[in-house]
């Protein structure tokens, strides 16, 4: 196994949730849509502008997405969070503002038992993340 790579399905909003992403998190964000695939001349004309695939790339990280979802439609849960690690107080804090404007702060950052700086929120997207810091002595 080379890694895991997480990605997130969204119900027509994935250019507008992925270019919110690229602004709190910096990186390069590039789209596919539908009309631009070999998948175009199958799909109605009302999907031709949907995003097929996103990819949002920085060092150390790849954020993927898409407008495509099952035929059962999107479904929200809380079973997962995507865990963001940050190298300084500065860089962690300045993306927990970002990404929860708009959505919700469920845990705040502060020093934890086990000597991290970490918090938690759901941004106005539905998506769960986890913020850490743990400076090294």
């Amino acid at each position: 196994m080379k890694g895991i790579t997480s990605y997130l399905s969204f119900d027509g909003n994935c250019r507008e949730a992925m270019t919110f992403y690229r602004d709190c998190l910096g990186g390069k964000l590039e789209f596919q849509t539908v009309g631009e695939s070999a998948m175009s001349e199958k799909m109605p004309e009302r999907m031709k502008e949907s995003i097929l695939h996103a990819t949002l790339t920085k060092k150390g990280f790849q954020l993927l997405g898409s407008d495509l979802v099952s035929n059962d439609g999107l479904m929200r849960g809380n079973a997962v969070s995507l865990m963001l690690r940050f190298s300084t107080k500065k860089e962690i804090h300045a993306t927990y503002e970002k990404l929860s404007r708009g959505g919700k702060a469920t845990y705040p950052l502060e020093i934890n038992f086990w000597g991290a700086l970490f918090g938690g929120l759901t941004d106005k997207y539905g998506v769960h993340w986890l913020l850490h810091y743990h400076q090294h002595k």
